[in-house]
């Protein structure tokens, strides 16, 4: 099985666009082909939390995320010839079809295998974490609100980039940038370990600083401590190295 951590953006109950299905009632179609089986038109097709004292929602959107992370995937090696080009080029009809019938349908959600990326730390405090129960055990999450996470994400992209990162890092980071940017401010955004929490032992779940690490090391960079971010930047990679190693070595 792959373990995976979520980034999660939530709306406001009762802001769901008009085109969102699902919320509050329906019936369940389960949909498959050779290669995959997902869900449509649930009950249940989001994430409802309580938070602040208010309700957020998250829709799934099952078939969507499917299909980009199938052509995600087929963009990144694109000379490898892992995914039949049929297949490749039915998603891609697939897509623009969903996307022609909702223009403003996008994911809610990013999902990275294996590991946490770093830039999704930068846009909470550590103060924003906290622990929670699986039924596989403990896990970690961090929630924000999405104002707040946006002028954080904004600020990683603008502090890296004015000492010079790689343009391909500062890419990324922007990257995240805009696709928070497509969400009112508002809502509210979520980091959540997940299943990656099985790589760590209860006491370092417990111990962990990832945010406080990444937001350390982006201030000593603005200050040109290149020393203090490289330290930091070392202390969350021995955290986290042993789990990108899984990711890339799959």
């Amino acid at each position: 099985m792959i373990l995976a951590a979520q980034l999660r953006s939530y709306l406001l109950e009762g802001a769901l666009p008009r085109y969102e299905p699902g919320i509050g009632g329906g019936t369940e179609v389960l949909r498959g082909d050779d290669f995959f089986l997902w869900r449509e038109s649930a009950a249940d097709d989001a994430f409802s939390v309580t938070w602040g004292g208010q309700v957020y929602v998250c829709p799934r959107h099952f078939r969507l995320r499917m299909l980009e992370g199938l052509l995600a995937f087929n963009n990144a090696f694109p000379d490898a010839g892992l995914i039949p080009e049929h297949l490749v080029v039915d998603a891609s009809g697939q897509l623009e079809t969903l996307r022609d019938q909702s223009p403003v349908m996008r994911s809610y959600i990013l999902t990275s295998p294996w590991h946490v990326p770093v830039r999704w730390f930068a846009a909470f405090l550590h103060e924003e974490r906290e622990l929670y129960e699986r039924p596989e055990g403990l896990s970690v999450r961090y929630r924000a609100q999405m104002a707040d996470a946006k002028q954080r994400v904004e600020r990683a992209a603008q502090i890296v980039s004015g000492v010079g990162f790689d343009p391909g890092v500062v890419g990324q980071i922007k990257s995240l940038a805009s696709w928070l940017d497509g969400f009112p401010g508002d809502g509210m955004v979520e980091l959540d370990y997940g299943s990656t929490a099985d790589l760590f032992s209860e006491g370092d779940l417990a111990l962990d600083e990832s945010a406080a690490d990444v937001a350390s090391s982006l201030l000593a960079l603005e200050h040109g401590d290149l020393e203090a971010a490289g330290e930091h930047y070392q202390d969350l990679m021995r955290r986290w190295g042993r789990a990108q190693s899984l990711a890339f070595s799959n």
